[in-house]
């Protein structure tokens, strides 16, 4: 099969992303250099790490925004331990909710946020067993 294996998240403001993303998610994000070229790395889990997922990276809005939405946008989902503490966190850190938090049957609560940037993503946290 062929699997994602990499995201990027456009920013307008690449520092404010990157502040928002470490705070809720302690997500490792550092300016990388290629040759001549800067890139911006988002490692989601240490580079070792063999817990599921995939890590990123993110560049500056090279275009107008248009805000996105499930119809317009290819939107990542961040699996969590806790919910309601990380939808906290999420809108302390300046995001806000695009979908309120629902079931998904009985397997897991679902949600959608847009991050400082405009972006959006889901938030998945699966229920115990």
């Amino acid at each position: 099969m062929n699997r994602v294996v990499h995201f990027e998240i456009s920013a307008e403001d690449t520092e404010r992303a990157a502040a928002f993303y470490r705070r809720v998610f302690g997500w490792n994000i550092d300016k990388w250099s290629y040759g001549d070229r800067e890139y911006i790395v988002v490692m989601t889990a240490e580079r070792e790490s063999t817990e599921p997922g995939i890590n990123g990276g993110m560049v500056p809005r090279s275009r107008e925004f248009v805000p996105a939405s499930g119809t317009n946008a290819f939107i990542c989902t961040i699996q969590v331990e806790d919910y309601d503490a990380t939808e906290k966190a999420i809108i302390e850190a300046g995001g806000r909710v695009a979908v309120m938090k629902y079931a998904v049957g009985d397997l897991a609560w679902q949600g959608y946020f847009h991050d400082t940037e405009g972006n959006m993503f889901g938030l998945h946290q699966a229920f115990s067993k």
